[in-house]
């Protein structure tokens, strides 16, 4: 699956697979502090729908918008990224 054509994807990494059809991916961005001017990583986490249950913890996988599956839920997994 391209990646290109979607709507909207991030890349992250699944730090909870224990629901089922949902995995936990958190994503990290790096920000610079606007006083200190370090780099800090910060993170969110999303819950994505994950039809077969295939996607392990570890994973580097994209993920794209969709509409709501759930009250939390509102991103599917396209591909695995890299496996850790």
């Amino acid at each position: 699956m391209n990646l290109d054509n979607q709507s909207k994807y991030l890349i992250g990494q699944i730090i909870s697979d224990k629901r089922d059809k949902t995995v936990t991916v958190r994503i990290d961005r790096k920000v610079k502090h606007p006083l200190y001017n370090k780099i800090i990583t910060r993170s969110k986490k999303y819950h994505a729908h994950d039809e077969h249950n295939q996607y392990k913890v570890g994973e580097m996988v994209a993920i794209s918008e969709t509409r709501p599956i759930s009250k939390t839920k509102s991103w599917k997994v396209i591909r695995v990224v890299k496996i850790n």
